[in-house]
């Protein structure tokens, strides 16, 4: 793999965490664990992401915005996971750490996609339960069925076109001799940093795409959650703020896991300046966050609690 600048690239090798052979089979065994509970859970307490989408299919009372929010959501968190989770694996088992040069562009563009619509969602969600909070008598004529898909369509046709962008920038890269990410993913970062031609134009649509496509959801969350404490606020009776609290309260969790754990990651790559370290940290967002998302929304969520147990109740029937 000792490539020069202008030699046609095949692949490259990605390292994982540990060239130790006596943890290849502790580390299969755990992200298998772990990509199976995202996918379709644990037994009746812990919920997977698969079976939240049948369930709000097949309950017609949970065809309603903030369901089908939901229910894209835990799509795209198993479409995500699936991006980095089973090649890995795949690697491990073959003992190989090889992938190709396609197959990296094109694990840089799904997990691109995946990772920001993953933030738009969460942002549609929040403006969903700021209508609910502040705007509770014209909830249905506001969410309708028309806008709740248009915002979803444009947030796909937003993330597909920036994934799509940054996908193509990459092939203009040339690289040299050092075909070897520090990663158990094609990470788009380690991948500029491998790079040995110029990178100011990668860099820079990066981390505007980051400000843009990341900050700019985080603000709007922010200036909902704002606007639904101070309605909060404004309502004379415990119960009644309980009620309207309750009703955001999974939203508030899963979007703190998400920026709070991503923040982390890059917080603690920054500081350490170690390729290793960050392996490590970004399992966070990349296999526990969406394992953890279903079992968050069905935690206090008494009707999502009855759908998913009438839908497995049914299949094993």
């Amino acid at each position: 793999m000792e490539l020069g600048n202008d030699t046609q690239i095949s692949g490259f090798l990605l390292l994982g965490f540990s060239e130790e052979p006596a943890l290849q089979l502790l580390l299969f065994g755990l992200f298998l664990f772990m990509y199976l509970i995202t996918v379709f859970g644990r037994g009746c307490q812990h919920f997977g992401n698969l079976l939240i989408i049948l369930a709000i299919g097949k309950e017609s009372h949970l065809h309603t915005p903030m369901y089908f929010f939901l229910s894209n959501l835990s799509f795209v968190d198993i479409c995500f996971t699936t991006t980095a989770i089973p090649k890995m694996l795949l690697n491990i088992q073959t003992e190989s750490k090889a992938i190709s040069y396609e197959g990296c562009i094109t694990q840089i563009y799904f997990l691109i996609l995946f990772a920001v619509l993953d933030v738009f969602l969460l942002t549609v969600m929040a403006y969903d339960r700021y209508v609910a909070i502040c705007h509770p008598l014209h909830y249905t004529v506001i969410m309708n069925l028309q806008l709740c898909g248009w915002l979803v369509l444009v947030s796909w046709i937003m993330c597909t076109l920036n994934s799509l962008l940054q996908s193509l920038m990459m092939l203009h890269l040339s690289f040299c001799r050092n075909l070897e990410i520090p990663h158990f993913f094609c990470e788009l970062n380690e991948m500029i940093q491998l790079a040995c031609s110029d990178t100011f134009l990668n860099n820079l649509v990066m981390y505007f795409a980051a400000v843009l496509l990341g900050g700019g959801p985080f603000a709007g969350i922010l200036y909902s959650y704002s606007k639904n404490v101070s309605s909060i606020c404004r309502i004379s009776t415990s119960e009644g703020k309980y009620k309207a609290f309750s009703t955001c309260a999974s939203h508030l969790s899963v979007v703190s896991l998400f920026y709070c754990t991503m923040l982390g990651v890059y917080l603690s790559s920054a500081a350490t300046q170690s390729s290793h370290s960050s392996a490590i940290d970004s399992v966070m967002y990349t296999v526990v966050t969406p394992m953890l998302n279903p079992f968050i929304y069905s935690l206090r969520n008494k009707d999502i609690k009855m759908a998913l147990r009438r839908f497995i109740g049914m299949l094993v029937i």
